[in-house]
């Protein structure tokens, strides 16, 4: 399968996307890999859908890249009795007294790990910002607030504490389970939740020992703080513009998405643009304009996916969903606007035998206006450096490894397939040559830049560069 588009989809399974016919239309149409919510549902679920996703793959004979979305903490408020109602400019007590249900006066909240966390002045949010206090009295075991935005207040409403770091752990016991669980099955990514700083996203790579890929959500302002050092330990990282949207102001959330797909950009790792993309298509066959922009802002910018939440998993409208961002990925990147911001915001390649090489395939490969770069990689570091270079023409990468290409399915511009060993480069040249040739992308005559790292099997050395003709003569060396 070719995709004739740059940007990736993700596009997340549920209720609505259950069977694998279903998530074989889905592939079908478009979607590239395949989100597993651990908030929801069970072990059995998590592997009747990896399975479903696999014959799928078999069947297609494509890899297909599965990511695990972890839950994190969840901070709750406790039981509330009905109809409480908080009004603007009340004094409200959050404590630690879970055995009495909470008022008009008080709510509990058991988590220690915020009392000792709060200082005067701080902004605690309830139920995604909906209703907002600010800390008056801080103490160890209750605070006493002032309500600035009130509204209806019922049990286990979420809690967002966005001006503080909170001592709390990225990974609860749930989620060390169903990342061992998941790993045993063999996923491909897994995105952890709740990142607050770097070591969050060192202490998970430890467990994982290289397993699967870690993708940090940037859903907290301490992770924006700290992002360039987030960066340099994660594999990819996902703007997860739903709590993000809650604990920034809004109006921060557009510039923090742009310079996050900069840096993904700069650093050459991939980037998921997430959360309420196409929200309306939950209900509806068609998206809001606002949204269709939306998407396109997000492609324009350079990003390597766009997700799908509920849209896909429990909405009413999944494989429409698919197509219609397909179709707007697709537009978007036909136009010429597109090609001039990804030409104006390429980054330089770093001072690196590696990089030279990949910067020139890309230069050559535009100059002679060549059928495609090939990229043949081990361990998948050539291809996402072609990947990094935007190049206009479309990029194949190939690899003898399907988890590696199970990975790449996320990264932008890459169309993966799996290739058997090789051992000489003339072979490179000749998988590369057949694999252009039967996707349809040139004819005898046509030109293909080809990248490698000589000798095979060691990570990061890409030094080889050659021009080929399709119909040529192959010459063993």
């Amino acid at each position: 399968m070719y995709r004739n588009r740059k940007t990736r989809i993700l596009a997340t399974l549920g209720p609505a996307s259950n069977t694998t016919d279903i998530i074989r239309q889905l592939v079908l149409a478009g979607a590239d890999v395949f989100r597993l919510n651990a908030s929801h549902g069970t072990h059995d679920d998590m592997r009747m859908r990896y399975d479903m996703i696999r014959a799928v793959e078999q069947e297609l004979s494509h890899p297909i890249g599965i990511l695990l979305d972890l839950q994190g903490p969840k901070l709750r408020i406790g039981q509330m009795q009905d109809g409480i109602v908080l009004t603007e400019g009340d004094i409200f007590i959050l404590d630690l007294k879970t055995d009495i249900a909470g008022d008009n006066q008080r709510a509990p909240m058991p988590h220690p790990e915020i009392f000792s966390a709060l200082v005067t002045g701080s902004r605690l949010l309830i139920n995604d910002g909906k209703i907002r206090l600010e800390i008056i009295e801080p103490h160890a075991d209750y605070a006493i607030t002032r309500v600035m935005v009130g509204g209806a207040l019922t049990s286990r409403k979420g809690v967002n504490v966005p001006d503080v770091e909170l001592d709390v752990s990225a990974m609860t016991p749930k989620d060390k389970a169903d990342l061992e669980f998941a790993l045993e099955l063999g996923v491909d990514w897994i995105a952890l939740s709740f990142v607050q700083r770097p070591e969050d996203v060192s202490a998970v790579k430890a467990i994982v020992a290289g397993r699967a890929a870690i993708m940090a959500k940037i859903e907290k302002p301490s992770a924006v703080k700290y992002i360039r050092e987030i960066f340099e330990v994660a594999d990819g990282v996902m703007v997860a513009r739903g709590d993000l949207g809650v604990e920034l102001p809004l109006e921060d959330v557009p510039s923090v998405q742009r310079e996050i797909v900069y840096l993904g950009r700069v650093t050459g790792k991939p980037v998921v643009v997430a959360t309420q993309m196409l929200e309306s298509m939950i209900e509806n066959p068609v998206p809001t304009r606002a949204e269709v922009s939306d998407v396109a802002t997000a492609v324009y910018e350079g990003t390597d996916a766009v997700m799908l939440s509920a849209e896909s998993a429990a909405g009413k409208y999944p494989l429409e969903a698919v197509s219609v961002m397909d179709r707007i990925a697709r537009r978007t990147e036909q136009t010429a606007v597109y090609l001039i911001d990804i030409d104006a915001t390429r980054c330089p390649p770093e001072h690196t035998a590696s990089d030279a090489i990949t910067a020139a395939a890309r230069q050559v490969a535009e100059t002679i206006g060549a059928a495609a770069i090939v990229t043949y990689t081990a361990s998948g570091s050539t291809a996402m450096r072609a990947s990094r270079e935007r190049p206009a023409v479309p990029i194949i990468a190939m690899t003898p490894v399907l988890n590696v290409a199970r990975r790449l399915a996320l990264v932008w511009g890459l169309n993966v397939c799996v290739t058997d060993n090789v051992s000489k480069f003339s072979e490179t040249v000749r998988d590369a040559v057949a694999h252009v040739k039967s996707l349809g992308l040139g004819d005898d005559g046509d030109k293909v830049v080809i990248t490698a790292g000589v000798p095979f099997g060691s990570s990061g050395t890409t030094n080889t560069l050659r021009i080929a003709v399709l119909g040529d003569k192959i010459i063993d060396a």
